[in-house]
């Protein structure tokens, strides 16, 4: 008997140096039996709206991970672990089982199923080839290390099967604490792809919930984790292509942290894609994290607690959902040095706030540089509830499609919109609203927008953005006490005069095309 796992079809493409994977918006059908009985889903992806230089790579070591999920194989062979309380059984090649730490040593795949209450699967695997671990109703804990833990391997793949619920929870204090030793409940030294229909609920005591020092691809599977450091993470990619992601983290929710920015084939490192199914974070630091490129398209994500939301050096959002709720920046194009002056690169990293008198153009640091950082939407709808920026980037800002909500903070020292380069909004809706301070406004080459500020208006009141002919053209309530509304859509036109209406009484009244004079800002940065 074969079985075939669903898996969205993903076809990533290497066009230079950073070209985001495009897809064709095809779908296929799968099925999958391990209990001979055959259920076909089918699974379709969705069109990427555009592509941009410095976004995804799809390089050859992930392509070939991700086709793992896709795999087929045939189930006489494989190898069956079965747990029971403190030991294990196996039958059949490859690995071995010594009390309750069970090893394996060769390519092949290994069905595990029981309760181990204190011990290990361990994978040590010198020779090339695909270790597949099925998930079949296993429930391991450890007390001196990872629950599972591939310390080598060629590629690793963990299929959660049809059905089935398991359960991985590390120690609180791991006894090999070296720079390379396993740091998570389920840990790959190597690139390890996770699919399958069941669920997969991880508990990380002493560090992070799952973790990959090489790659890391989630293809399908209910999956909740729960960790005293980030929740998943993958050093050299993080990529997203279906299933259902839970995360609550003390640490970063999902993170890619390869700071080398490439390897040593000239393939771009350290980066996150989010590419298909639903995501929900719940973290004490950043929500998404990528060293490098963070890439939205497809999935459904919602950080729900954060300190900074989505975090990287070059953001795009092209499709599906993403709704933040952070302490601090919502969007954060940020990370390495600046371009230009060491002086301007050293102030900006600070990041302290200046005073609204001294705030240039839209509020950055005095001097402040832009950097090579991007934060670009061109599609997708994205909304945003930050204590501090709203989207801020140290290089450029754009907005080419979609729907984007920003409410931003309620007091001086932060932006709504915070942009060290260029803010261009040329397609799409940008409603954004928030504190007076540190307005920033749409600059040249932008569609039709209007800005204005008015006394403090109460969270819960609606606000309406009228044009001459009394039509409204953008209503929103208030989600906290409001000062500010700058709103860019194709429905506004330059030089025309808009009034902003708040409970129905007329608060401001304004031109298209024109920055609040009180504030002398307007047009960007320089």
């Amino acid at each position: 008997m074969k079985i075939r796992r669903p898996h969205p079809v993903l076809t990533a493409t290497l066009s230079g140096a950073l070209v985001l994977g495009v897809l064709a918006g095809c779908s296929t059908a799968a099925t999958e039996s391990t209990s001979g009985t055959s259920t076909t889903t089918t699974t379709t992806t969705s069109d990427v709206a555009s592509t941009v230089s410095d976004a995804l790579v799809g390089n050859e070591d992930y392509t070939a991970l991700a086709a793992l999920a896709d795999e087929t194989w045939d189930t006489s062979t494989e190898t069956t672990v079965s747990l029971d309380g403190d030991s294990a059984a196996v039958s059949g090649d490859g690995a071995t089982a010594d009390g309750s730490t069970v090893t394996i040593t060769a390519p092949g795949t290994y069905r595990i199923s029981g309760t181990l209450d204190d011990g290990q699967v361990v994978v040590s695997s010198e020779a090339d080839g695909v270790v597949r671990l099925v998930l079949d109703g296993a429930d391991i804990t450890s007390s001196t290390g990872s629950a599972i833990a591939v310390t080598q391997a060629d590629d690793v793949s963990v299929v959660l099967a049809d059905g089935s619920s398991n359960n991985l929870t590390d120690a609180t204090t791991y006894a090999d604490t070296g720079e390379d030793a396993p740091n998570a409940a389920l840990f790959s030294s190597d690139a390890m792809v996770i699919s399958g229909t069941g669920s997969l609920n991880v508990t990380g005591r002493s560090n992070d919930g799952i973790a990959s020092k090489d790659g890391l691809v989630i293809a399908d599977g209910d999956i909740t984790v729960t960790a005293v450091d980030d929740g998943v993470r993958g050093k050299d990619y993080l990529v997203l292509t279906g299933g259902t992601v839970d995360v609550d983290a003390e640490g970063d929710g999902l993170k890619a942290d390869n700071e080398d920015g490439t390897n040593e084939d000239g393939e771009t490192v350290g980066y996150a894609a989010l590419l298909g199914g639903e995501v929900t974070v719940a973290s004490g630091d950043d929500g998404v994290h990528a060293e490098s490129e963070l890439v939205v398209d497809g999935a459904a994500v919602t950080v729900s607690e954060a300190v900074e939301g989505l975090e990287a050096a070059h953001i795009l959002v092209a499709g599906g959902t993403v709704d933040v709720t952070s302490s601090d920046d919502g969007f954060n194009a940020a990370g390495g040095t600046s371009t230009t002056s060491d002086e301007a690169a050293t102030s900006d990293a600070t990041d302290e706030a200046p005073t609204e008198a001294e705030a240039p153009q839209g509020g950055g640091m005095p001097g402040e540089a832009a950097g090579d950082f991007s934060l670009v939407i061109t599609g997708g709808d994205v909304t945003v509830d930050a204590g501090g920026d709203g989207l801020d980037s140290n290089g450029t800002l754009t907005v080419s499609g979609g729907d984007v909500t920003v409410f931003g903070p309620t007091s001086a020292g932060n932006g709504t919109l915070d942009s060290a380069g260029a803010l261009t909004v040329d397609g799409g809706t940008l409603l954004a609203i928030g504190t007076s301070s540190m307005l920033q406004t749409p600059g040249d080459g932008s569609e039709g927008w209007v800005a204005a500020t008015f006394d403090t208006l109460s969270a819960g009141t609606e606000l309406t953005v009228v044009d001459a002919s009394g039509t409204a053209v953008a209503t929103v309530t208030l989600a906290k006490d409001t000062q500010s509304v700058v709103l860019a859509s194709p429905d506004v036109t330059a030089g025309e005069e808009y009034t902003i209406q708040a409970g129905g009484a007329d608060v401001a009244t304004v031109t298209a095309g024109e920055a609040p004079a009180s504030t002398g800002m307007g047009g960007g940065r320089p």
